[in-house]
């Protein structure tokens, strides 16, 4: 009788383990879809060596071809001041893998006729119509022109909204001197202030014209915050994350998430040179569609192949298959300079999006994959990218904000499709 109870504990203590644990989609043997069980255990090896040489704290990877996982792992540590273990729910400050959600969020009031790409920018917030557009001059001083052309809706989405990205006091632009860091507005002020702040500087470049990365996506929420009269989080939480099932995404972590939030070592193990993620201890002011979400590995993936399904996943639909086929196609014209190579440098042979990269050729890029795929990263150390020629997505979470984010990227995608033998 007692064995048969000691049996029966077991058993619900497994059950129990697996509810915790429960894999965000189905798993499948690595053969079954394409994989060489062996050429995906190069990744066991590869951050093996990585967090041996403590060149990263630890790491999640998940993949998934088919819609079926075949790999799901934590490797290293959470914390590696409290030498925490890494467990594949850990949670990651995701940066700019913000962005698509934040996108896709926009692109569901598309949808609902309610913010068309065409729209004025200044219908939403007046102060843009007014923003000059710096042009810097021999001498470094900036010479100020008006807009030859509008900042449209549709040019937040794709980065060609003249905004950019500062914060580095070092920088020889002059433009970037004036502009703060990424998620700087979001820890100091509302979204108001945010708009009031970055509207008196000068545009880096005449609107449309030029990829520039920065502030748009976080411009952009601020438009979905307008249009649906909710803070962004709460939108998206409704509309996306709730529906998919991505249980801890957030801009604003709980007591109890937060010690499941993954950490950097204290210095960059290139440089020596302290480093933080600093929004694993300061909280928000408002929700910086940018930059300043959170969530899993696990989250993420089911996100990804939300849009790698055309919209839907598990009977919940979320956007129509038109208008992701949109999202994912290159809106980067001949007439706009293309700079997506100058942020990701093995980005060569992409276009952008709506708020993803698209790789529009073969070959020129240093990883391997198909024209179609889109793909994004966050500067702390996270990436997915999602290929619909080989109905794959990949979602990797690290905490490495410095240089080595974008080695992990390269050899993550490189190990990734070594593997496949179909």
């Amino acid at each position: 009788m007692n064995k048969t109870i000691a049996t029966i504990a077991a058993a619900a203590a497994v059950i129990a383990f697996g509810a915790a644990r429960a894999a965000p989609l189905p798993e499948a043997a690595p053969e079954d879809v394409g994989f060489s069980k062996q050429g995906l255990a190069r990744l066991d090896d590869f951050f093996a060596r990585e967090i041996t040489a403590k060149r990263v704290p630890g790491a999640v990877v998940a993949v998934a071809r088919d819609g079926k996982l075949v790999r799901y792992k934590a490797y290293g540590m959470l914390d590696p001041d409290k030498g925490t273990p890494m467990p594949v729910d850990a949670m990651f400050a995701l940066a700019s893998m913000t962005k698509p959600m934040a996108a896709v969020a926009g692109l569901t009031l598309m949808e609902q006729g309610r913010l068309p790409l065409q729209a004025k920018l200044s219908d939403y917030y007046p102060a843009f119509a007014d923003m000059k557009v710096g042009v810097q001059q021999a001498d470094g001083s900036l010479k100020l022109e008006s807009q030859a052309s509008p900042i449209f809706i549709h040019d937040l989405y794709r980065h060609t909204s003249g905004l950019m990205y500062g914060g580095r006091p070092d920088s020889s632009s002059a433009l970037a001197r004036q502009y703060p860091d990424g998620t700087a507005p979001a820890i100091e002020g509302d979204t108001q202030a945010f708009i009031e702040r970055i509207t008196k500087l000068p545009l880096a470049h005449q609107p449309s014209t030029e990829f520039e990365y920065g502030f748009s996506i976080d411009v952009l929420g601020a438009v979905i915050e307008k249009v649906s009269e909710q803070r962004l989080g709460d939108y998206l939480a409704a509309n996306v994350w709730q529906p998919l099932g991505m249980k801890d995404a957030t801009f604003h972590p709980s007591d109890a998430q937060r010690p499941h939030l993954a950490r950097p070592f204290a210095n960059d193990p290139l440089t020596g040179k302290p480093q933080a993620i600093k929004l694993l201890d300061t909280p928000t002011r408002f929700d910086c569609g940018g930059a300043c979400s959170f969530a899993t590995v696990g989250d993420y993936i089911r996100f990804g192949q939300m849009l790698l399904n055309g919209g839907e996943l598990d009977g919940q639909r979320i956007l129509s298959p038109k208008t992701v086929h949109h999202m994912t196609s290159n809106h980067l014209g001949p007439e706009i300079k293309n700079n997506v190579a100058v942020i990701e440098p093995h980005r060569a042979g992409f276009g952008f999006g709506l708020a993803v990269a698209v790789r529009t050729s073969e070959g020129l890029s240093s990883v391997p994959g198909n024209p179609g795929e889109f793909t994004w990263n966050g500067a702390y150390g996270t990436q997915f990218f999602c290929d619909p020629k080989e109905r794959l997505v990949v979602v990797v979470g690290t905490a490495a904000p410095g240089e080595l984010r974008k080695y992990y990227r390269e050899q993550v995608q490189d190990i990734v499709y070594g593997a496949m033998t179909k």
